[in-house]
């Protein structure tokens, strides 16, 4: 269960000291104790970050970043970036020198003095680039999801299992878990506010991303990325990239990942790429709990991002919005946290680097990537998928060594393939 910090501070005379030991909002279920070999030592206070990953989300994590590091008055040096185009790889006041550029520019950075590194490139180079952070002894933030396919999970979990090791913070993107209003609702429910959860529904229904149409001459390696947004090998499929917030929701509250997975899905309107419109998935977490999830990337339509739960002595919103039905007040704990969850989850990383009591959410996400994948498996085929499909080689699923291509490996080594575009999995056929 999450770990809250209640506000225990007393009086404006604190010590900085105290405050910053206050302050945190939440340290995860994934909370390790230290084991002492971790690259900072307790109360050190001057951070140098790496961001690889420049676009539009990347800036905006390192901003993020930034701004924890000035609430919790932390020193910080942004010391490189990369990023496979090079308009993007500068900025920051970043010397032109520590700005790398292509396909295997995030080796420059794992060799750099960075502290900590911010993984924010589209999700199918995660796992390479997680694991290579990890080896090379950095705090890492890394998006959501963790993954696009099931052998780059279990990579994250591996490498997680290694960054507990050697006493390595890691925080993931899925910013609920740092959202006051979350960590407030999941106290409540995992403390009986109601009952048992029996039941449930998560919502991401909105209108479509971004997409971006292809340049004369263009690579195949370059549309890709440019267009990751559209292709299922580089996001993993909306379900996986962006629905996977509400999944992991449910799984933070429910306490376990599901068994079982039986969806469908399908597209209708997308002008690039390959991926679907929506989905529609029925997860079976056994002792008859079950969570209905539905997506949807289609203008026009009504927009819900959200999650419910019924339990046994009432329901709620993930927010906690309209809680009833549980027979005494819950007793809900004050949650120190500033209103941008966003920046809360990079201070919950710098401070556990700056007290020495590392982090790792590497686990909580790559079972919410795997969440998503089974889902869009089921949805692609027609058939239920199993979590052992994915998870156990001695079940003999062939999606448990099914990759995504092209890999990160094939742009790194420049063979790189396209897919064929307006092409989709058919249940029943394919």
């Amino acid at each position: 269960m999450t770990t809250l910090r209640q506000d225990s501070e007393k009086n404006k005379s604190v010590s900085r000291r105290h405050f910053l030991k206050t302050t945190s909002a939440v340290l995860t279920a994934s909370t390790i104790p230290s084991i002492g070999n971790s690259v900072f030592a307790a109360g050190q206070e001057h951070i140098k970050v790496a961001l690889i990953g420049c676009g539009r989300r990347g800036k905006a994590a390192l901003g993020n970043f930034l701004e924890a590091a000035r609430h919790l008055s932390i020193k910080t040096d942004v010391v490189a970036l990369a990023d496979y185009f090079k308009e993007n790889a500068k900025g920051f006041s970043v010397a032109q020198g520590n700005c790398h550029v292509g396909p295997t520019a995030y080796k420059k950075v794992m060799a750099s003095d960075a502290d900590v590194v911010l993984l924010v490139t589209p999700p199918n180079f995660r796992p390479v680039h997680f694991e290579a952070a990890i080896k090379a002894g950095k705090h890492v933030f890394m998006e959501k999801p963790a993954a696009v396919d099931a052998p780059g999970a279990r990579r994250i979990i591996k490498a997680g299992k290694l960054a507990t090791q050697k006493g390595l913070s890691v925080v993931a993107g899925t910013q609920r878990r740092h959202d006051k209003l979350y960590l407030q609702t999941q106290y409540a429910v995992a403390n009986g506010a109601i009952g048992d959860i029996r039941s449930g529904k998560v919502w991401w229904c909105k209108g479509r991303e971004k997409y971006q149409e292809r340049q004369p001459g263009e690579s195949d390696a370059s549309y890709m990325i440019r267009n990751w947004l559209n292709f299922k090998e580089m996001s993993g499929d909306h379900i996986v990239e962006q629905h996977i917030h509400n999944l992991d929701v449910a799984n933070w509250f429910i306490g376990r990942h599901p068994d079982r997975a039986l969806g469908f899905g399908g597209r209708s309107r997308r002008k690039t790429g390959n991926q679907y419109d929506f989905f529609s998935v029925d997860y079976d977490y056994k002792e008859g709990l079950s969570i209905h999830s539905m997506c949807r990337q289609i203008n026009g339509g009504y927009s819900r991002i959200s999650e419910f739960f019924t339990g046994t002595l009432g329901t709620t919103w993930g927010t906690g919005n309209g809680i009833k039905g549980f027979p005494k007040k819950a007793v809900i704990p004050k949650i120190e946290c500033v209103s941008n969850p966003y920046v809360q989850e990079h201070i919950d990383l710098i401070k556990s680097i700056i007290d020495g009591k590392p982090i790792n959410e590497a686990n909580n996400v790559a079972e919410s990537t795997l969440t998503a994948i089974m889902g869009r498996i089921s949805a692609y085929t027609g058939k239920p998928v199993r979590w052992k499909e994915l998870t156990d080689e001695m079940y003999g699923s062939p999606w448990y060594f099914k990759k995504m291509k092209p890999t990160p490996e094939d742009f790194e080594k420049n063979t790189v393939k396209a897919p064929p575009e307006n092409k989709v999995p058919i249940p029943g056929r394919d």
